[in-house]
């Protein structure tokens, strides 16, 4: 879910954003989470038959799964953590976190900064003198967004074999190139940028950056059985790598990962995955404060929008607020995926490299199976090429407003002020107006494709969540659930129907153009406003 993405102040502040750096102060103390319980034995045997499924799609070696909502709990291993030894997966296997490491470095900078050790708007040099200096300085905030120019690996490919080093040594892997770009003017995935984020945790709390997040990340979460991805140090439960070569599954190349430590360099269980999703929406590790800006959306100085927050990708799914990050090395593949507006955490790790695909299908499924078995789907029924840039503006308006309401309401999100909701709803009217997108159909596309950012004053935010709130008051908080499998003309249906009742303001209502749209393209379904 991807498309580009709501932003968090970079080098300007939106007037609902987010303060540019958190309060000063220790996390309130948090209320011990829920006694887990396990999901009703049918949910159970619906997971384990979606899992099984895609098991069977292609080669797998070892596979582990894991469910929270709110306090059900569900884990799941299949397969082989070892195939030539006959070792079957178990929830105490072990597996390479790859680059959810990255969420982990996220979490304790954050934490840093709420104790006033750290400055999100910072000169890294400040923290890492041995980062030598550019042409222009780097933020704490840029790397944490990948927007400081960072290169990601140099020369070397991600499968190279650093060999053992420390945190010199891997700051000194990076030390030599110069930016790519300009902080705060293009989105750079870099590993390299979060092993200088590592090497701050370091310098700001008198700690090795293992020692800091045993301490305060993985104690806190949990996770047992998480550490440093130290190959001299695994045991016996730790998954042996695959690849797939002409249909077969060969060895991983063996990969000495140390130097991309804060970046890529960790391993866990199942269990200790599921159990940080757990902690980050739960307010374990987090303020609220902090959440929200970790998974706020950051972006360029230009406003074009990143897919990435803080050691977080976010993205609207059927109005779900996803945040994700997803793992990709020698020896595995992994995914961490929360909703933060729905209290659910998925997680899933596999030691066959490249499986991000059927991780995500896997994913979307659980989603899918949890949270949209209410209702069936309104198609649309479109004629002709302008039907299709209409419809593709109702679908954003409906999965970027009810994503955000959901987030801002549910979870630790910010939602745009209220004011000049008039003028926003008759600026989308416009947007979608037949005529005027017939006289310029793609560039009609290009400005639906980014309303729900900087560009067009978060407009299709604005408009799809104040829908939202209103269908929420009028119709409660179960017919809300039940959009995302309903979709946006449901949605739309839904919300005048509201307004007739509520005599809404006219132009909170659409026009009558619009509204005849919607009638053609639900067969009849919306009846004309009366007004």
């Amino acid at each position: 879910m991807k498309g580009l993405w709501l932003a968090l102040l970079l080098l300007g502040l939106p007037v609902w954003a987010a303060p540019s750096g958190v309060p000063v102060c220790e996390r309130p103390s948090s209320p011990p989470p829920e006694v887990e319980r396990p999901f009703p034995e049918e949910v159970q045997r619906a997971l384990e038959a979606l899992v099984r499924a895609e098991f069977a799609r292609e080669p797998h070696a070892g596979l582990a799964v894991g469910v929270l909502r709110g306090s059900q709990r569900w884990v799941g291993a299949y397969g082989s953590r070892d195939v030539a030894r006959g070792l079957p997966a178990t929830p105490r296997t072990t597996w390479r976190m790859a680059s959810i490491t990255k969420t982990f470095t996220a979490v304790a900078v954050l934490q840093l900064v709420e104790q006033g050790r750290i400055d999100l708007d910072a000169d890294i040099r400040t923290l890492v003198p041995a980062w030598p200096q550019k042409r222009w300085p780097v933020t704490v905030r840029q790397l944490l967004g990948h927007l400081g120019g960072v290169t990601n690996y140099g020369r070397f490919g991600p499968s190279h074999d650093t060999g053992p080093l420390d945190t010199a040594g891997a700051v000194a892997l990076v030390a030599g190139y110069e930016l790519e770009a300009e902080p705060g003017t293009r989105f750079i995935y870099s590993t390299w940028a979060y092993n200088l984020l590592g090497a701050a945790i370091e310098a700001a709390s008198g700690q090795s950056y293992g020692e800091y997040l045993r301490e305060h990340v993985f104690g806190p979460a949990g996770m047992e059985h998480a550490a440093l991805d130290d190959r001299r140090t695994r045991d016996e439960h730790h998954a042996a790598g695959y690849r797939v070569r002409e249909g077969q599954l060969v060895p991983s190349k063996v990969v000495d990962v140390s130097g991309r430590f804060a970046g890529g360099g960790t391993r866990a269980t199942i269990e200790d995955l599921l159990g940080f999703g757990g902690a980050l929406l739960d307010g374990r590790l987090l303020s609220r404060a902090s959440s929200g800006l970790m998974q706020t959306p950051m972006s360029t100085r230009d406003g074009h929008l990143t897919d990435y927050g803080m050691g977080l990708a976010t993205w609207p799914l059927r109005g779900h607020y996803v945040v994700a990050h997803s793992g990709a090395q020698p020896e595995t593949s992994t995914l961490l995926l929360l909703l933060p507006g729905e209290d659910v955490a998925i997680v899933l790790a596999s030691n066959v490299e490249g499986q991000a695909a059927s991780l995500r299908r896997i994913a979307y499924g659980i989603i899918e199976l949890l949270l949209e078995g209410k209702g069936s789907r309104l198609n649309a029924r479109l004629q002709d090429p302008v039907d299709a840039v209409v419809n593709e503006g109702l679908n954003r308006i409906f999965g970027y407003g009810l994503a955000y309401h959901l987030w801002a309401t549910r979870g630790p999100g910010t939602l745009p002020g209220t004011d000049g909701l008039s003028e926003s709803f008759e600026q989308a009217t416009r947007m979608l107006d037949r005529s005027a997108i017939a006289r310029a159909p793609n560039a009609a596309r290009e400005r639906i494709l980014s309303a729900h950012g900087p560009s067009e004053g978060w407009l299709f935010v604005r408009v799809g969540a104040h829908m939202a709130r209103t269908l929420e008051e009028a119709l409660g908080p179960e017919r809300l659930d039940s959009y995302p499998a309903r979709g946006p003309l449901a949605f739309f249906n839904d919300y005048l129907a509201a307004c007739e009742s509520r005599a809404c303001p006219d132009p909170l209502r659409f026009n009558e153009a619009l509204r005849a749209d919607l009638r053609r393209f639900t067969g009849g379904n919306i009846e004309p406003s009366k007004h």
